[in-house]
């Protein structure tokens, strides 16, 4: 099933750890629903501008699959609104730098990345068409625990 053009149902629900520990991982249709806006509003964007192959990391997550790999409860992936990205050849601090200026967006966050190296770290990006708040963040490690500042830290 194709969510836009160039992405479909089976990239936006594989999961390793789904496969590793032998959990289910099928989204719900209101999943569907909100990971076809997703795909639709920003992932294609993003595609289609730069033109080349994104590479979706995480997107939907069961529940189960969620907790197995210590994700938030409140986690927009546990709904099909969150997708982990990135795109071989492009620095995750310019993919994140073009989404924050042309993407309609619930949360962005350059997650763990190190400047000087282009392809460390992923985007986290989010969309809800209720509740599309434009907050962006930067998650980096701080004596050993995740902390999370605002705007791209790059």
């Amino acid at each position: 099933m194709k969510l836009s053009p160039n992405f479909s149902l089976a990239e936006m629900t594989k999961s390793e750890a789904a496969l590793r520990l032998d959990l289910p991982n099928d989204p719900e249709p209101d999943h569907l629903e909100n990971m076809k806006a997703l795909a639709e509003n920003v992932l294609q964007k993003v595609r289609d501008h730069f033109g080349k192959g994104v590479k979706v990391n995480s997107a939907y997550r069961h529940p189960d699959v969620n907790k197995a790999v210590g994700g938030s409860t409140t986690s927009d992936h546990c709904k099909g609104m969150a997708a982990d990205i990135e795109i071989p050849g492009v620095a995750n601090a310019d993919l994140a730098q073009w989404i924050a200026d042309n993407c309609e967006f619930r949360q962005l966050i350059l997650e763990f990345y190190t400047p000087g190296v282009p392809d460390s770290g992923w985007v986290h990006v989010s969309f809800n068409p209720a509740d599309n708040k434009k907050q962006i963040l930067t998650a980096m490690k701080e004596n050993g625990k995740t902390v999370y500042k605002p705007g791209l830290i790059a």
